[in-house]
């Protein structure tokens, strides 16, 4: 069953780039206590997900800051390598928070995992979007098609906070 409005996210470790190599970081590290924003994206690079959704986030992040938001994280079921350079070439900064589901354990365990195995990209994610303050969800939003981003981007997120 996916996640609701009013769940709490499972307890889940996703892997982030460093200086000095692959770190683990659980669900608690970025949310407990925290007004966060998670979005999720199919894939790194692919064209919805590079041309519009990350931007919308990079392009709206002081406004989320001015909100509250402490922490703003994308997820893919990505390694964190893809990640890591999918980062350097938008300018992220630290803005936006990398977090690899290389594996899609965390992707799974909310339900909202994607079979694109048809276009051969193996499992991935559904592109969401969420608040979630101290790692219980109080915003969702979940796009029906995967190549599209109509109610996911940050211009949304925001009008509904």
């Amino acid at each position: 069953m996916a996640i609701r409005v009013g769940d709490r996210l499972p307890e889940a470790k996703f892997k982030v780039r460093t200086a000095d190599g692959l770190d683990d970081v659980t669900t608690a590290q970025v949310f407990a206590g925290k007004k966060a924003v998670l979005f999720a994206v199919p894939g790194a690079f692919t064209p919805t997900c590079h041309s519009k959704h990350l931007p919308s986030f990079l392009e709206h992040f002081e406004e989320l800051k001015a909100k509250g938001v402490e922490t703003v994280a994308c997820v893919a079921v990505n390694d964190a390598f893809v990640l890591d350079q999918w980062a350097k070439v938008n300018d992220v900064q630290g803005r936006v928070l990398m977090l690899s589901d290389g594996n899609g354990s965390f992707t799974k365990a909310i339900g909202m995992e994607l079979d694109a195995s048809g276009a051969g990209l193996g499992i991935r994610s559904l592109r969401y979007s969420m608040l979630v303050e101290d790692g219980v969800v109080k915003i969702l939003n979940v796009e029906e098609s995967p190549g599209v981003m109509e109610v996911t981007g940050a211009d949304k997120l925001l009008a509904a906070m």
